[in-house]
């Protein structure tokens, strides 16, 4: 015990350093002052998998960690459409949930917003066009914004979310 206690010791903190602040993403301050002209309350996001890996998920699920603090800048995930303003789709659109997907974005009430969220969201990715697949998101309902990447990490997709609120800015 005391060998790893003084291994410990001498290597030090082994974690990576906080990332550096970009001047063009908006402050949490101007986020929640956004948040609360555009829709009086908490962005309410609703998450649907049409046919993804998984990959992209778990880089979603980080969001809620104490790292990237979500809720925290008042963004939050619904379990139902209805109570949503924006719609994260990952994966592509596989043949089986594209009515689903639909009927998701119906439901959803105005001001909504959709991410494509990675490569196969994006254009489908490694998957592309098939019998069993429609290909990416944009193909089955408007999209306003893309992650790219594949996975992309927890910073981009916090980075998206911003930037779509962003570009909806009410004076």
């Amino acid at each position: 015990m005391w060998n790893t206690l003084s291994r410990m010791l001498h290597t030090g903190l082994l974690t990576e350093s906080l990332p550096t602040c970009d001047e063009a993403a908006p402050t949490l301050e101007t986020l929640q002052n956004d948040l609360l002209k555009i829709l009086g309350r908490a962005l309410c996001i609703r998450h649907v998998d049409a046919g993804s890996c998984n990959g992209c998920e778990l880089e979603i699920q980080a969001l809620n960690n104490p790292y990237y603090n979500l809720e925290g800048a008042g963004i939050k995930f619904v379990a139902s459409p209805r109570h949503a303003d924006m719609l994260l789709v990952t994966g592509p659109v596989s043949v089986n949930m594209e009515e689903a997907l639909k009927r998701t974005y119906d439901a959803m009430p105005d001001p909504k917003w959709v991410i494509a969220i990675g490569d196969c969201g994006a254009c489908g990715g490694v998957f592309g066009t098939s019998y069993a697949s429609r290909g990416g998101v944009a193909s089955i309902i408007p999209v306003n914004h893309v992650v790219m990447g594949c996975p992309p990490n927890p910073a981009s997709l916090f980075s998206g979310i911003l930037r779509t609120i962003a570009s909806t800015r009410i004076e």
